[in-house]
């Protein structure tokens, strides 16, 4: 016994009508827009022609190199520097001393208390 299969072509939706390529938007005016990244990578995005210019991002993220991009070639979005790491003593040796430590929960103490009033 033979299998039965649909009669849909093969590369159409079922249930889709005659619709043409500009009942899809494909033909609706357009601007471009490029924009470059830090390491100078050219990123083009499309915007239909009626959106106002204040309406289109001056910087997107750039997904594919994970760099922010902007419309200025000549001065684009710097790259964020990493922290350097810190190692424990390091972090021990910026801790305040004992007497300013004391100031500084005087001082929030008496704010709270500012605040509730007492």
């Amino acid at each position: 016994m033979a299998s039965q299969g649909s009669t849909a072509i093969r590369g159409t939706r079922i249930g889709s009508g005659p619709m043409g390529e500009e009942d899809h938007g494909h033909h609706a005016e357009r601007m471009v827009v490029t924009y470059w990244d830090a390491d100078g990578n050219e990123i083009v995005r499309y915007y239909a022609a009626d959106v106002p210019d204040d309406e289109i991002p001056e910087v997107i993220d750039h997904p594919q190199s994970g760099l922010p991009a902007g419309r200025d070639r000549e001065n684009p979005p710097v790259l964020e520097k990493p922290q350097a790491y810190k190692s424990h003593l390091e972090y021990v040796k910026e801790r305040r001393t004992e007497e300013e430590a004391e100031s500084l929960l005087e001082e929030a103490l008496t704010k709270l208390r500012e605040k509730r009033g007492e």
